[in-house]
């Protein structure tokens, strides 16, 4: 992999080489600090004052550059203004055309300038980054808090591209009105909506997307998507996605489709879990049991897919079908046969049929830049209203009749919907999916090959997992930079992605753990809240299974407007840490007031209640994973256990336990059931934010 600086060096503009940031002296700088802390020679204030004052130099020379540049276009804007103002007076098409191309030439040269605007800022933001991991500090806040909420701020011209925003507009807005718009009195102002089709502008547009890098709704949602945004592509790499054959829009909305029926699969049985266990002779809080059951074969399916997806897509999903298809048949047929065994047996496979990982992977490797961040939103939103779709549908299911000797009810007829649901897809699937072409760096290597260079496997078979589901493209180039600081850091920061659970486990900060166990809790909560409200509503309430349907129905349906309110207006308004800690805070106030303690307990309670928690909760895994992506190690960005991989595990565990907590905490009695559950929950909430507060207070 090219280290920052190669790439730095070989995209660099020679002619502006030196506005550069210096970024081979500054890395040295930064060995060297931490050379003489480690000898006792050099005092810590000192080494702040000095790095400030360097990082400031080199910021102030970027800026100042930047208004240069940006000085020099908008003169030529001025110009080529005035030959437009003339035209308006005597139309003349040769002359439109060749403003148009000048245009287009003022649009080139701004294109150069926001890529260099790009280079300096990653480029500030490694060296930030490579300070506080070689010297232990947590420097990096302090200093962009500083520099970029000053009046005078230097900072804003480099990571909020302050002017260049007019000279965007300056060249959109008159090309608009010179290509076919003569005449027109509608502007691009008018018309914001409607995309101007000239190639420039869609670069300009493009690089603007990722420089800019604000946190709206879909990279919001993206982030709930554990898929990554590439954030350093080049023109060429652009180009090159469209041209080398990956990306199929029909394979796209099959794996949509995919989420959508296997979250539809996950929750139409929450409603009437509990009536068929009763009926097959158990306990109603076993339900607890048949609903965890498909959560704890995802935990062995998660890795096999992860692993199987560096070779094929089309066949996993294949696989994944056929297993569902033959889960919900047995599911179904429990019924006829009075089968316990069987009815688990059959949410085993729905589990071990769970095919997310293949979703997310086939997004992040194969969809273009420039529309993955809406494929992300579309996988998160495939999933929402799948996880309201399933119990609306269970609350339509209240029939019953038989045909032969098979019974179709409320309790089977989950079952029959999605085994045939899982049918039509297989055949959708054989005919319209079509398998993306490998790079010849994902091939894997015959045995023969295998034998010669056991190194050169373990670097093959790195390369064959393109894109991570957690990191950025900043956080994977960092572990080439280091291999080349020195033996010392290499040995440090080997790049050999992790082999083993434990082995990742092992690569994992306090503060990913931090996240890892927020990320637990959110999942053990909203699990509770789920997977009992059958049996909660039914005992105290005396609720239907089409009441609880639509209970859970309305609670699905807040996840996309939670989502669009966070991921537009709150994120941009408060850091990510602190919406993280008043989403904890909220989702314990949503536990402790779900508690049924002295006074009747009533649905206003029960609904408000879970609300509260369901909201805050949907809140706080966004923004958890918005974090986890930035502190994750590089060495977690790929192989088969990888940091998406982890962060899927660690909430699948949480859902396998507590849906055993509600199985064990029904041998108490109903009467006990709510608080018992709740209980830890609280317990695991708090201990969270506890965690959180002591983390964030010593890196800030």
């Amino acid at each position: 992999m090219v280290t920052f600086g190669k790439k730095l060096k070989e995209r660099s503009i020679q002619e502006w080489q030196g506005y550069y940031i210096n970024y081979k002296l500054m890395k040295k700088k930064v060995k060297q600090y931490s050379r003489q802390l480690e000898g006792g020679n050099l005092e810590r204030r000192h080494v702040l004052k000095d790095f400030s004052r360097m990082l400031d130099n080199q910021i102030e020379k970027i800026a100042l550059f930047m208004l240069e540049q940006q000085g020099l276009l908008s003169s030529r804007l001025q110009r080529l203004r005035e030959s437009h103002d003339a035209l308006q007076e005597q139309p003349d098409i040769s002359l439109v055309t060749n403003l148009k191309e000048e245009y287009r030439a003022v649009g080139q040269d701004l294109l150069k300038l926001l890529f260099f605007v790009e280079m300096n800022a990653i480029g500030i933001r490694k060296i930030l980054k490579k300070f506080d991991k070689r010297l232990g500090y947590r420097f990096t806040n302090y200093y962009v808090k500083t520099r970029a909420n000053h009046p005078y701020s230097e900072l804003q011209q480099v990571f909020r591209h302050v002017g260049l925003g007019a000279v965007v507009g300056a060249v959109s807005r008159n090309l608009h009105e010179l290509q076919n718009n003569q005449g027109s009195y509608l502007s691009i102002y008018d018309q914001p909506v409607l995309p101007l089709q000239d190639p420039v502008v869609d670069s300009i547009r493009a690089a603007v997307d990722r420089l800019t890098r604000s946190t709206n709704f879909l990279h919001f949602m993206a982030q709930h998507a554990l898929i990554m945004q590439e954030e350093l592509p080049s023109p060429q790499d652009e180009e090159g996605e469209e041209e080398d054959g990956r990306y199929h829009f029909m394979s796209l909305l099959l794996n949509l489709v995919n989420t959508f029926l296997y979250m539809v699969n996950t929750y139409i049985i929450v409603p009437t879990a509990d009536d068929y266990s009763m009926s097959l002779g158990a306990a109603a809080t076993v339900c607890g049991v048949v609903i965890g059951a498909m959560a704890v074969a995802q935990l062995f399916s998660s890795v096999y897919f992860s692993a199987w997806s560096n070779r094929s897509y089309f066949k996993p999903l294949i696989f994944s079908s056929i297993v569902l298809f033959i889960g919900n048949l047995l599911y179904a047929l429990a019924f006829d046969l009075n089968s316990i065994a069987v009815l688990l047996i059959g949410r085993l496979f729905c589990g071990l049929g769970s095919a997310r990982a293949v979703n997310r992977r086939y997004i992040s490797d194969c969809v273009p830049l420039k529309i993955r961040m809406q494929a992300s939103a579309g996988f998160v939103s495939a999933s929402a209203l799948g996880m309201a779709c399933g119990p609306a549908l269970a609350g339509l299911l209240q029939v019953r009749f038989k045909i032969y000797k098979v019974t179709f009810n409320q309790d089977t007829l989950p079952g029959w919907v999605m085994a045939i649901a899982w049918l039509m897809y297989l055949v959708w699937l054989a005919i319209s999916f079509r398998e993306p072409a490998l790079h010849p760096e994902e091939i894997p290597k015959t045995s023969e090959e295998s034998n010669n260079s056991e190194t050169v496997h373990d670097v093959n078979l790195e390369k064959g997992i393109k894109q991570p589901l957690l990191i950025t493209a900043e956080e994977i180039e960092e572990q080439g930079e280091d291999e080349c600081d020195g033996s010392e850091e290499a040995a440090e920061d080997s790049r050999a992605p992790a082999n083993s659970i434990v082995a990742a486990y092992r690569l994992l900060t306090p503060s990913v753990k931090v996240q890892l166990l927020i990320y637990f809790m959110l999942k053990y909560a909203m699990e509770i809240l789920l997977s009992e409200s059958s049996v909660i509503t039914t005992y105290y309430f005396g609720w239907s299974t089409s009441s609880v349907a639509i209970f859970l129905f309305c609670l699905g349906l807040t996840v996309l407007p939670v989502n669009l309110v966070v991921g537009s207006y709150i994120s941009n308004m408060f850091e990510d840490r602190q919406i993280l800690l008043v989403s904890e805070i909220m989702v314990c106030v949503g536990i402790l007031l779900s508690f049924h303690v002295v006074v009747p307990y009533t649905v206003p309670q029960y609904v408000f209640s879970g609300l509260i928690m369901f909201v805050s909760a949907e809140v706080l895994e966004g923004v958890n994973l918005s974090l986890l992506s930035r502190v994750m190690s590089s060495r977690l960005s790929r192989g088969t256990y990888n940091g998406g991989l982890l962060s899927t595990e660690a909430g699948t565990i949480a859902r396998v336990i507590a849906d055993a907590t509600i199985t064990v905490a029904g041998y108490l009695g109903r009467d006990m059931l709510l608080n018992v559950t709740l209980l830890p929950s609280l317990v695991i909430c708090v201990l969270s934010i506890v965690a959180t507060c002591f983390t964030y207070n010593s890196m800030y």
